[in-house]
């Protein structure tokens, strides 16, 4: 287990939020905080308007890779982060886990995507500042 914090988001297709908040994450923290995300169902490819909205802010994220949500990820985060996959999210008792309430983007035009984007900044700048003071 890494010394830094290690944070893992979680959402259902890891094609939207979770990629945009560990995006933020990385960009915010520079590699003081592990950054993962995955999917309880991931997609094929990253949403497309996700990709656009981040870019617009000056991160690039068009080579993500949606990706599986398994035991090793969640075993090695000290926070996880779930963003509306309910039931689909496992538990494992001991970790820090917050929900955070987010739009998903998918289906949305880039109008509605920005302001899901511009919360989670919000948030994962919040989160970064509780990790590292």
């Amino acid at each position: 287990m890494s010394e830094r914090p290690s944070v893992l988001f979680v959402c259902v297709h890891n094609a939207g939020r979770s990629q945009m908040a560990a995006a933020y994450l990385r960009a915010i923290a520079q590699e003081r905080i592990e950054v993962r995300s995955a999917g309880s169902m991931p997609a094929d490819a990253v949403n497309p308007v996700a990709v656009q909205a981040m870019a617009e802010a000056g991160i690039d994220i068009s080579g993500g890779v949606p990706v599986e949500l398994d035991d090793e990820a969640l075993g090695e985060a000290s926070v996880v982060i779930t963003m509306g996959c309910g039931d689909e999210c496992p538990y494992v008792p001991g970790k820090r886990y917050e929900d955070w309430v987010l739009d998903d983007p998918a289906g949305r035009p880039i109008e509605e995507v920005r302001p899901i984007r511009d919360e989670i900044r919000r948030r994962v700048e919040g989160l970064v500042g509780e990790l590292l003071n």
